[in-house]
């Protein structure tokens, strides 16, 4: 049972027991961006210090940045646009309007409002991750069937006999990125890590590549919305081309096949992971913005 949400401005930590509640609200909201799913809010809730508050009947999500900037997200119920203009009357940046919310509830207030490029949202369609069909996914099919013909394996659905060899596959993929080490590198290895081991008490569905050396690759993710899935965590073997890519195909073929989009998240601003996340052609992207108050 989830503990009382407190006044603004006092606010508490987001917990495990929240979940029930949170969803309720989210699936009313039916929210586009990545971030509002209950589990991706959790599991970043030590790196961006999420803690709940209520205004104005409002449930506000209250955090900061990787540089300790303080922010908060969209409303999530009540008054939303008179929430946000208050909390932005107070000096305190919003993270994460989309499109439709600005529209809706700030157009011509007068605040700054900047566009957040590095933290746009992919959106493909399910269904073309799923069958990869065509020139323009050739070679994603190459590197599986170089996959495929070096490696006995098979792909199951993520469940708790797999937790501890995912873990030992999340300890060799961060080995081998320790070089590109970076404050949400590190939060993305401890949330991957916390949502493997908390996966059923979270809701998370997914899939795992098994070959002779156990989890070689795996995917978890989470319903945002009624059409829209999200991919939390993919993870594959660094020294196994076309695991990735395997694992990404297998995922959006056997999770969440009601979704008619998968939403993969954003690039921070990484440019291989920019190019990662194009060479998969976005049906299009989720446009997000900072709104800054006045100073």
């Amino acid at each position: 049972m989830s503990v009382q949400i407190p006044r603004y401005s006092a606010v508490r930590p987001l917990e495990l027991s929240d979940r029930s509640l949170l969803q309720a609200q989210l699936q009313i909201l039916q929210p586009q961006i990545s971030e509002l799913t209950f589990a991706n809010l959790f599991l970043f809730r030590h790196a961006h210090h999420y803690t709940l508050t209520s205004i104005n009947d409002s449930l506000v999500i209250v955090g900061c940045d990787y540089h300790g900037l303080p922010y908060f997200l969209p409303p999530l119920s009540g008054k939303r646009g008179e929430t946000a203009i208050q909390l932005l009357h107070q000096g305190i940046m919003l993270y994460g309007a989309d499109e439709l919310f600005l529209e809706k509830y700030l157009t011509g207030t007068g605040f700054s409002v900047k566009a957040d490029t590095d933290n746009d949202d992919y959106l493909y369609l399910r269904s073309e991750l799923a069958e990869l069909h065509g020139t323009r996914f050739h070679s994603k099919k190459n590197r599986i069937q170089h996959f495929s013909l070096r490696h006995n394996y098979t792909v199951e659905q993520f469940s708790a006999q797999y937790k501890e060899s995912a873990l030992q596959l999340l300890d060799r993929w961060q080995q081998y990125h320790e070089d590109g080490w970076s404050p949400s590198l590190h939060a993305e290895i401890a949330a991957a890590r916390e949502g493997i081991e908390l996966a059923d008490k979270l809701g998370l569905s997914g899939v795992v590549v098994l070959t002779d050396n156990g989890v070689s690759a795996f995917a978890l993710g989470e319903q945002l919305n009624t059409e829209t899935a999200v991919c939390l965590f993919e993870k594959a073997d660094p020294a196994l081309e076309g695991a990735a890519q395997l694992v990404n195909r297998e995922f959006c073929r056997l999770q969440f096949t009601e979704c008619i989009y998968i939403n993969r998240e954003q690039d921070l601003g990484e440019g291989g992971l920019r190019e990662a996340k194009k060479s998969y052609h976005p049906v299009r992207m989720i446009r997000k913005f900072r709104v800054l108050p006045r100073l």
